[in-house]
């Protein structure tokens, strides 16, 4: 059987008078490294891509990290220039794409704004700027031009028992690293939470009853995949959500 097919989610990014749609290479290396399976970058066309043609011959959607926010906007929220920069293209793209995959079943692994972007797009809202608010710790890089500085293992988080995430990495805490300065707040619908920071902040979200894979983390596993434990873990298992999708989606040889 030929290996799975994951559509990556992608920003919009101007060079030399150009939109160029683009996924960071660590997400596309840990799909090939860590799922065994084959990245494919869906551009940011929003109403120009039909949701479902697309959904109908992959076998996982994997939403990225970025440096863009979801415009607070479209949750009820008020954007403004030091919340952005936005990528009003990836949203019109990404939250329709990450609703449709949930409702159909496709495996989906929603990574730092992923996870961001899956709780809005199931009618959440996001907390901005969660440094500046009283209790909350500092989860935002460090200040660095190295990368392996920027994505260090910066803290502890809980997970819950009985959880997928549980049944995944195990019950007992992990240490994972911290790039983000905007947080869930409201859950969107049938949403859960199973894994915390010491803070409080939400760092895993799982969906109850959900018909297919779905597994979002506000940490950065693609990063360390290659040598971290439970970053490998987690894309192994959303590398077998996607084979088993894949029988199920082409039937018998």
């Amino acid at each position: 059987m030929t290996k799975p097919l994951i559509l990556v989610t992608a920003d919009v990014k101007p060079v030399d008078g150009y939109n160029w749609h683009a996924a960071p290479s660590t997400y596309l290396h840990a799909v090939v490294r860590g799922s065994d399976a084959l990245p494919l970058v869906l551009p940011s066309l929003g109403a120009d891509i039909d949701i479902d043609d697309a959904l109908d011959q992959v076998d996982g959607v994997l939403a990225t990290g970025s440096r863009s926010n979801v415009n607070p906007q479209i949750y009820g929220g008020e954007a403004t220039e030091a919340n952005g920069p936005y990528d009003p293209e990836r949203d019109a793209t990404t939250l329709p794409l990450l609703r449709r995959a949930v409702e159909r079943g496709v495996p989906v692994f929603a990574i730092c704004r992923g996870m961001q972007e899956l709780n809005v797009a199931l009618g959440g809202t996001l907390l901005t700027e969660i440094q500046e608010l009283e209790g909350r710790a500092d989860h935002r890089a460090p200040p660095s031009d190295h990368q392996d500085t920027r994505f260090k293992i910066a803290h502890p988080i809980e997970i819950e028992p009985d959880s997928q995430l549980a049944e995944i990495l195990g019950e007992e805490p992990i240490d994972v690293n911290s790039l983000h300065r905007q947080a869930l707040g409201t859950l969107g619908d049938r949403l859960t939470v199973v894994a915390r920071a010491e803070d409080g902040t939400i760092e895993s979200v799982a969906l109850r009853d959900a018909p297919g894979y779905v597994v979002a983390t506000q940490w950065h596993p693609e990063y360390w995949v290659s040598s971290d434990g439970p970053s490998r873990k987690l894309f192994k298992a959303f590398g077998d959500a996607a084979r088993e999708y894949r029988a199920r989606r082409l039937g018998p040889a």
